[in-house]
């Protein structure tokens, strides 16, 4: 950690001016790390299985409308074959940009089990299987301690634990978007002084409370706290309670990009909501249309400039069933699909082989059949973006990979 603060220090700190975290739904740990290059990259884990037959439909399957009555129309054609979900219709233009792609047919090694937790940690690992003896570090983690030079910024670490895609040995910034934070007067005495007496903490309450209000209620002054001492507060932190319930994803992107548009090169956070066992057309909605503000945030937040040197990778841990069930919804599946985004991206395309979807295509007659491996298309990222030998990405970042031939991904 940076300026001489400690993780421990941070927490210690946290404690004493009355923080406490709340779990959310929406959100998990957001981290960032800096490094000696000047492109960017955006990992954001879609949890839950988000189903990429509904997000980038295949219309031109014949299949595809019997298998999914009522969850296969109104879509934003794309190139003849694939259709865009409606609520994701505000994206089109960065489609139309050719800052946008889509990988169908993807996913980990992770094979018929389908649990939420195991999928997801083999996802941000990065390995072949669950328990490797690469232990409980991450392959973003990893690719940082492969840089030299890569160093963290000030660390925020309140709350809860990292995300595993970035943990590690490398030096990562991590924090909390969704604290709370009560000030009581003591707490207020204590914060001038430390605001005072130490720029490192001055820097990392600021930003704490920034991320505090993500939700619109994060920071509360007790009712014993003196006008006077509040007033005395920074303007930082002032502002930060002007937010509003229900834009917590909003406040992420914004922030994402400024830190990108300064020293902070990789970033990593997560949405969560894409677990739709039942009424799809409806789950759906409102974390389809949560993606689609924070990549369009994040496009208007970093500028043409550093927009146009940024790729953002979207994954979940598995996909859904080719059919709907009795409810209206999709049951945990394989095959699934990865969102990219960014002006460094060679988009307008939907990549990948398409399997099909005749029942004799399905994975064990049920689900899209995977075709590649959703490492594989990340590390040719990483290759593309950072410089990153493939021999050091298939050994070190994603032990064992065979990344096969050079994708052409990027500009």
């Amino acid at each position: 950690m940076g300026n001489g603060l400690t993780r421990r220090q941070v927490l210690w700190r946290a404690g004493a001016l009355g923080c406490s975290a709340a779990a959310s739904p929406l959100l998990t740990p957001l981290s960032f790390a800096s490094a000696p290059w000047d492109n960017r990259l955006v990992a954001i884990i879609l949890r839950g299985g988000m189903d990429g037959l509904d997000i980038c439909r295949p219309v031109g399957d014949s299949e595809f409308a019997g298998l999914r009555p009522g969850l296969s129309e109104g879509g934003v054609p794309l190139d003849g074959f694939f259709e865009l979900h409606p609520d994701l219709a505000d994206l089109e233009p960065l489609w139309q940009a050719q800052e946008l792609a889509f990988v169908h047919a993807t996913s980990t090694p992770y094979r018929d089990k389908r649990s939420h937790f195991d999928g997801q940690d083999l996802l941000e690992a990065g390995t072949a299987a669950l328990g490797s003896s690469v232990g409980r570090d991450g392959w973003l983690n990893r690719m940082l301690a492969e840089v030299p030079g890569a160093v963290a910024e000030t660390a925020y670490a309140i709350g809860r634990e990292e995300m595993l895609l970035m943990a590690g040995a490398a030096p990562v910034s991590g924090w909390w978007p969704d604290l709370d934070i009560t000030l009581s007067a003591q707490g207020l005495r204590l914060l001038e002084a430390t605001l005072r007496d130490d720029p490192a903490m001055a820097e990392a309450m600021a930003q704490a409370v920034l991320l505090a209000d993500s939700d619109g209620s994060g920071v509360i002054a007790d009712s014993d706290a003196p006008g006077a001492a509040m007033t005395a507060m920074t303007g930082d932190m002032q502002a930060a309670t002007s937010g509003k319930p229900g834009q917590a994803h909003l406040r992420i992107a914004e922030f994402t990009a400024r830190k990108l548009r300064e020293e902070t090169r990789v970033a990593a956070f997560s949405l969560s909501g894409w677990d739709s066992h039942s009424n799809q057309a409806q789950s759906l909605r409102r974390p389809l249309r949560q993606l689609s503000q924070v990549l369009n945030g994040l496009r208007d937040g970093l500028g043409p400039n550093v927009w146009g040197k940024t790729t953002v990778i979207a994954m979940t841990e598995f996909g859904r069933t080719a059919r709907i069930n009795g409810t209206g919804g999709t049951d945990h599946g394989t095959g699934g699909t990865m969102i990219l985004a960014g002006g460094a991206l060679r988009g307008g395309r939907v990549l990948g082989h398409w399997p099909g979807l005749a029942e004799g295509d399905l994975h064990a007659r049920r689900d899209l059949m995977p075709t590649s491996d959703v490492r594989s298309w990340t590390a040719w990222i990483l290759r593309e973006s950072f410089g990153l030998s493939q021999e050091r990405l298939e050994r070190e970042v994603f032990p064992g990979l065979d990344m096969g031939s050079a994708q052409g991904i990027l500009r």
